[in-house]
């Protein structure tokens, strides 16, 4: 499929290029780790004004999960409770932290008037497959065990992420669905993981090798899985479910340029068809990654303020 950049993208793209970032292939974990770190903080749009960010402790069977509450200054609420999107963070199982998305949870906790938790889940390669999937499972059952004390209304408890982060949250739905977890208002999948066979046009296409490219996303899923006997797993290739019916309303976002594209829109195409309400945006001119890169890309505050609008339009 031709992909065209928009300008921005495209003056992005080439500065990337012109300054010589190496790729994630080429670093250890712990490298790439620091260098994705110091990329965000440059790309980060401003935050807003928050009523409060508060780290937070989610046990786990191997210990504590780190997290980060973020209450808007105007909360909407229902009986004193407000609801509650849980974040799963984006970097492919292998980078990304609390940190490098913290910005664009605060504003989709400022603009969707809702708290948003965020959740720092285990890493590979020090932790394999399923530890991330097990992870968000754990998190979002804790949260709605403890929603109000935590002053959520558990009836609107929604999960969410980009990239590594969208495939976890597809996985989280899938189990709650399956009485691993609560009764979900909806998921939230930017440029979603769905299949790890990684096999639709868009993984193989020159157009969309960028940034997030074709031998990275390989580095990524070496990491994250053990074997090839992983793709077919649910909790791995969410995709692969027998099921999709009876899943919570989805807003899910692709990039033209981004070798997650084909898969992500089969996704949504396939909860259409089993009865799931699905609200599905297209960015053609954009690449992987853009959503957290506000301060560079007007359309990532564009994302995020639509993803912002259908959560609080949600009933």
């Amino acid at each position: 499929m031709p992909v065209t950049l928009d300008p921005d993208a495209a003056a992005i793209y080439k500065a990337f290029q012109e300054a010589g970032r190496p790729a994630y292939e080429t670093l250890t974990a712990p490298e790439a780790r620091e260098y994705y770190r110091a990329a965000r903080v440059v790309m980060n749009p401003e935050p807003p004004a928050l009523e409060s960010s508060k780290p937070l402790d989610i046990p786990a069977p191997h210990g504590a999960l780190p997290a980060r509450i973020y209450t808007p200054t105007t909360l909407r609420k229902n009986d004193g409770l407000a609801p509650c999107l849980v974040f799963f963070h984006g970097g492919g199982w292998v980078i990304g932290d609390l940190d490098t998305h913290e910005v664009v949870c605060q504003k989709l906790a400022h603009e969707g008037e809702l708290i948003v938790i965020s959740v720092d889940y285990r890493l590979a390669p020090e932790h394999k497959f399923p530890a991330a999937a097990d992870d968000a499972i754990t998190a979002t059952k804790w949260v709605a065990a403890n929603a109000k004390q935590l002053g959520i209304d558990a009836a609107h408890l929604l999960v969410g992420g980009d990239s590594a982060g969208g495939n976890l949250a597809a996985v989280v739905a899938l189990a709650a669905r399956d009485g691993d977890g609560p009764k979900l208002a909806g998921q939230v999948l930017v440029y979603p993981a769905t299949d790890f066979a990684m096999k639709h046009p868009s993984h193989s296409e020159p157009e969309t090798s960028i940034l997030l490219t074709h031998s990275v996303i390989k580095w990524f899923c070496n990491h994250y899985l053990n074997s090839a006997a992983d793709i077919d797993h649910w909790k791995a290739s969410p995709a692969r479910a027998k099921s999709f019916a009876g899943l919570p309303p989805a807003y899910l976002l692709t990039a033209g340029a981004d070798p997650l594209r084909d898969e992500g829109a089969e996704y949504a195409a396939r909860l259409k068809d089993a009865g799931v309400p699905v609200t599905y945006r297209h960015f053609p001119g954009q690449f992987h990654g853009f959503f957290t890169m506000g301060k560079l890309l007007n359309q990532a505050n564009i994302a995020v303020s639509e993803i912002a609008g259908w959560l609080k339009a949600l009933k």
